[in-house]
């Protein structure tokens, strides 16, 4: 079927705005992914008795990927449906949902199938992932869809149930069950959202945990762990939480007690036995593979679980299935670092009334204008977002434990596949303040931040849990280098009430706000300039911002090449009128020609001298 027409680009990124503003991007109302209505669509098929074929992730090479299989391997897969494969069998789920149901295929996506084993663990979570209702039988029409969280938005991603085949085999995730196709499907829709299962080569498990649950992310690096690391896991694993963990990388592929090294894996119980006298921590793991256990103390068959009582022992379950137990010990020694997910993490107080509260805010690290770098950059730093942050006192059920708030820092991609985006080193710095509004270079010059997340990361997000007393605070999300564009997200939690805003700059003016006294005088001096040009010499200075301004040297002028052209002119206009005038001045093309983008300050000038004399 002929796919319907989706916005792109800035087009999309304007709707979504709106839409978020609007309450969609929740996890009740989420946005549509690609613009793609699961119900409009289903009631089409239904209608005119078609089975769906997805235009935008189509069952070909395309959403395989390039380099992930070799030509000759391409050259043989086929894309059939599961009813096909297996007439009047195929089922979406056979009984229950498991960490068992499937094993990794032909892809590196360690990480996203150790994300689903945690996922299976809590029912809530997965049925917000894979929405009720969907079968091969009842109303089948070769469509299904599947909800995610991406960048601070949930959304709801359609595909059709053509799967890659060679030999009537599954060529990614495969079923142990021959005619259950949940993890297919999952997988790939979650390939279609990263751009192609070539895209999901690689990953770390935070980043899947984190899809999955649109909460809260806490990393640990397990050698600077701290001391009560396995009573946390414990409380988060008898909690609506997914955890998952990973080994370091090195030259071997296995190590001589069977842990796979560069590998994700699933943390699936928590659990303390008596050893004779002596109690032991124990953690239990799942390798995605569905085999290669660890065969070091408290393995399937190590005689350890012979010192412990019946009932501890009925936590042995030898199988060759890739789920093993070991000490916490042994774990901190093996693994490399371990994450956990939620949707809060109320958790970690206890029986304690006290309770955490988030605030997310969406930013951008505009070019030539908040792309300051870190503070190295003595002279630019002042120019990055900066957000004002007020603790209040602390309520006595919120006084205890170390740390009371934890920053994160998301930068969101800059392309369509997942393995083209380019992750800049980001970072925050939290400096204590007593005054509002955004702050020069002065402020910074030898004031040493109260926390910091450096070293910056190459990474999708950046997080630390620290602690700081009632007060008021400034954190500066940064990249490392100045210069470098780019969007995110800065998600800050507390125990206690916080209140926080962002600081703006002159270059981030209310445009056209009659009541802002700064804006009206500002305008008028630009339409007096502006008067003062006859209309040639106001040609030939457009023409000569427009091509100074247009770096790539391709006659049309990009989005950051706009704002550059805009600014030169004096014109500073928000974030979202200019996504507006963007779509509107550059069309189908999202690029802005000579002509555009005089028509486009001609008119902003009208609206300027409009509004100075209303």
């Amino acid at each position: 079927m002929p796919p319907p027409a989706v916005p792109h680009g800035m087009c999309l990124k304007v709707i979504n705005n709106r839409n978020m503003k609007g309450g969609m991007g929740s996890e009740t109302n989420p946005l549509r992914f690609m613009d793609q209505d699961y119900n409009v669509l289903q009631d089409y098929c239904l209608k005119t008795n078609q089975r769906f074929v997805d235009e935008f992730f189509p069952p070909d090479p395309r959403s395989i990927g390039e380099g992930l299989l070799d030509p000759k391997v391409m050259a043989r897969v086929e894309w059939i449906r599961p009813t096909v494969l297996c007439p009047n069998a195929a089922e979406l789920i056979v009984e229950t949902v498991s960490r068992f149901d499937y094993a990794q295929g032909n892809v590196g996506n360690c990480w996203f199938l150790a994300s689903i084993g945690a996922l299976t663990f809590q029912t809530k979570l997965l049925h917000k992932v894979v929405p009720d209702g969907q079968s091969f039988s009842h109303n089948y029409t070769g469509l299904f869809h599947f909800r995610f969280w991406r960048f601070g938005k949930w959304y709801d991603v359609v595909i059709d149930d053509k799967l890659p085949i060679i030999g009537r085999q599954l060529v990614f995730v495969k079923s142990k069950t021959f005619n259950e196709f949940w993890p297919a499907l999952l997988e790939k829709a979650y390939a279609k959202v990263c751009g192609s299962y070539a895209d999901m080569h690689s990953g770390r498990v935070s980043e899947a945990l984190l899809d999955f649950t649109g909460g809260v992310h806490m990393h640990y690096e397990l050698k600077t762990a701290p001391t009560d690391l396995w009573e946390i896991m414990h409380c988060a694993y008898q909690s609506e939480v997914l955890m998952g963990c990973e080994t370091p990388a090195g030259v071997k592929k296995w190590l001589p007690n069977g842990i796979v090294v560069g590998h994700a894996y699933t943390v699936t119980k928590v659990y303390q036995v008596m050893s004779g006298r002596n109690p032991v921590k124990l953690v239990r793991l799942f390798n995605p593979w569905g085999d290669s256990e660890w065969k070091g103390d408290w393995s399937d068959k190590s005689p350890l679980w012979n010192t412990v009582s019946s009932e501890d022992h009925k936590q042995l379950l030898v199988n060759e299935n890739g789920e093993f137990w070991m000490s916490m010990n042994d774990f901190l020694k093996t693994f490399d670092n371990m994450d956990i997910c939620c949707i809060c993490p109320d958790f970690l107080e206890g029986k304690s009334a006290c309770r955490w509260i988030s605030k997310y805010h969406h930013g951008s690290w505009v070019s030539g204008s908040t792309d300051g770098g870190c503070i190295s950059h003595a002279d630019t730093f002042c120019k990055n977002p900066q957000f004002w942050l007020r603790i209040n006192e602390f309520d006595k059920a919120c006084e205890q434990g170390q740390n009371n708030v934890l920053v994160t820092l998301i930068q969101k991609p800059d392309k369509r596949h997942r393995r083209h985006s380019a992750h800049h080193g980001i970072g925050f710095y939290v400096f204590a303040m007593r005054s509002e509004g955004k702050l020069g270079s002065s402020f910074f010059h030898g004031r040493k931040p109260v926390v910091t997340s450096e070293p910056f990361q190459r990474a999708r997000q950046v997080m630390k849990f620290f602690r700081l007393e009632p007060g008021e605070y400034l954190i500066v999300p940064s990249t490392y280098n100045p210069e470098t564009k780019g969007e995110f997200i800065l998600s800050i939690l507390c125990k206690n009430e916080i209140h926080i805003h962002e600081e703006f700059s002159y270059g981030f003016l209310l445009y056209l706000n009659k009541k802002c006294s700064y804006v009206l005088s500002y305008i008028k001096i630009f339409s007096q300039f502006l008067s003062r040009i006859i209309f040639q010499d106001f040609f030939f200075f457009l023409q000569n911002i427009f091509y100074s301004m247009d770096s790539s040297k391709d006659g049309v002028l990009s989005f950051n090449e706009l704002q550059n052209a805009l600014e030169k002119t004096g014109l500073h206009l928000n974030e979202d009128i200019l996504n507006l005038m963007f779509v509107r001045y550059g069309g189908a093309t999202e690029q802005i020609s000579l002509e555009g983008f005089i028509c486009l300050v001609m008119r902003l000038n009208c609206m300027a001298r409009l509004t100075m004399y209303s």
